[in-house]
């Protein structure tokens, strides 16, 4: 799984301006819809004809349609093609292998547009339910937006194995990854178009389960994901394999699950700032966190204590009281340090893990001293034979005590970097300015100098002359992921044209413009 990302976190949403739409207007789409095709002769164009005279008459902004063409062996490019010359704002990509993760990382990866979404060809969802899809990522309120067939007021019309099927396999997602969205495989989704290139860099499947392995990464990324009920329909034409595809989803959950339970991904680098409010980017002095903190440590702190009285207790019937207290309290210690650095502070791999043990025994023989020395106050007290009962009361207090200093000692000196990491993350992203998405004259990117240039052709062009292809030169596209980076296991051939030619369409359409 990749995980050369760009640095630094992402920076505040802001909502699409007035500016941008007055650009859009004239030919910078803000909304590309991307429809993987795969031998979809017969459905092609009628489906394309639907969506684009609905965006016409109800999106208030520029738009783009793409058809992504997997590896189609019928009259599907041909199809395409057609459509991509007759309707300015429809363009095609073709792509030599199939896969529809594959085919949505490539086209969103070139895309221009700040808000890129995606459907299924068969427009099983009601078209009514994409502005409402879109509207939070335009706004800034959301980073990504998915239709949901299993919301409260969702209307499905679907057979009892497709619908038997979709929700076993999202109560798995429930249960094995703590997902919380409701519906991961509807093919009706949108991202913004900085997430975007954040995030794709980190999926690693170009099939079916690219859609969960998206909303998964996002969600424990702490990104926003809005969901939308849709009234969905049932292609009864689905040539979809669904035990192939059942068997590699579970696959997939395998690996992600492996790779978040080891801290592989970095994840930081999708967060984003501490309220997108100036005024809460200014507070940079407020502790963050500190509630679940508080919650995590004391779960955390009472397991321990429950584990350290039965250590003692068992260690307590073959050696004297202090002997069996240190090496109760020794073995606790290790648990509870390797507890709260995964569960309470969040942090993940084996980075600087032998120097939070050797701090958390620092900490531990503080608590040593204390609980110790309870101990040994005790049986000054009590004549040097106090009872069992007196014993385990006089720890639980000193263990409350050197709780609550542990607590105080971890936040402030084992694992202060946490904290501090994301207040300087969020003050450089409060003073980096709008997102890339944005028409301003942000500084350039290294390869790209001044505002972004549409990659994709633009709607007033001859199509005929442009090869038919709009692919990307990755040195001219805003941003600085690359989207086919050395090692990518879905980096595939580069897209040719409708047309069997190589990918030079995009030089081709720069000198016909």
């Amino acid at each position: 799984m990749r995980t050369d990302t760009p640095p630094g976190t992402l920076p505040a949403r802001a909502h699409l301006s007035a500016v941008q739409r007055w650009e859009g207007r004239r030919g910078e789409p803000v909304l590309d819809v991307v429809i993987p095709v795969h031998n979809e002769e017969a459905d092609l164009e009628p489906c394309v004809r639907r969506l684009h005279s609905h965006l016409t008459r109800t999106f208030p902004y520029a738009f783009r349609i793409t058809i992504a063409d997997n590896a189609s062996t019928d009259r599907t490019p041909e199809v395409a093609a057609w459509l991509d010359n007759w309707i300015d704002e429809v363009t095609a990509v073709r792509l030599e292998e199939k896969g529809r993760g594959r085919a949505l990382r490539t086209v969103w990866s070139m895309s221009p547009a700040p808000v890129l979404a995606y459907m299924d060809v068969d427009l099983s969802t009601d078209l009514n339910a994409l502005l409402p899809l879109v509207a939070p990522l335009i706004s800034g309120h959301s980073d990504l937006a998915i239709g949901s067939r299993l919301a409260r007021s969702s209307r499905v019309v679907r057979g009892p194995k497709r619908e038997f099927i979709s929700r076993g396999y999202n109560l798995i997602l429930r249960r094995s990854l703590a997902a919380r969205f409701s519906d991961a495989q509807c093919g009706f989704k949108a991202i913004r178009q900085d997430v975007a290139q954040r995030l794709l860099p980190m999926i690693e499947d170009p099939g079916w389960f690219f859609d969960t392995e998206m909303l998964v990464l996002a969600e424990r990324a702490g990104l926003r994901i809005h969901e939308v009920p849709v009234d969905w329909v049932d292609d009864p034409d689905s040539r979809v394999d669904i035990v192939r595809t059942a068997v590699d989803d579970l696959k997939g959950v395998w690996r992600v699950g492996r790779a978040l339970g080891t801290g592989t991904l970095p994840l930081a680098r999708l967060r984003r700032p501490f309220g997108d409010d100036p005024r809460d980017r200014e507070l940079l002095d407020v502790p963050q966190g500190l509630a679940r903190q508080l919650l995590g440590f004391c779960a955390v702190g009472a397991l321990s204590t429950l584990v350290y009285l039965a250590l003692y207790s068992l260690l307590r019937l073959g050696t004297g009281p202090q002997a069996a207290n240190a090496l109760a309290l020794l073995l606790s210690a290790i648990g509870n340090t390797a507890a709260n650095r995964r569960f309470t502070f969040g942090v993940r791999g084996r980075e600087r893990v032998v120097r939070h043990q050797a701090q958390g025994l620092l900490v531990f023989a503080i608590g040593l001293a204390l609980t110790s020395g309870s101990l040994a106050a005790l049986h000054l007290v009590g004549g040097g034979s106090p009872s069992h009962g007196a014993e385990l009361s006089v720890l639980v207090a000193a263990n409350l005590a050197a709780t609550v200093l542990r607590f105080l000692l971890l936040r402030a000196w084992v694992f202060p970097s946490q904290r501090d990491d994301l207040a300087g993350r969020a003050g450089a992203a409060g003073a980096a300015g709008p997102w890339p998405g944005a028409q301003q004259d942000a500084p350039a990117h290294e390869g790209h100098a001044g505002p972004a240039a549409p990659v994709f052709g633009a709607p007033g062009a001859d199509p005929c002359t442009t090869g038919r292809l709009r692919a990307a030169d990755p040195a001219a596209r805003p941003g600085p992921v690359d989207p086919a980076g050395p090692g990518d296991p879905m980096a595939a051939a580069e897209p040719a044209d409708l047309n069997g030619h190589g990918g030079n369409g995009y030089d081709d359409f720069r000198s016909a413009r």
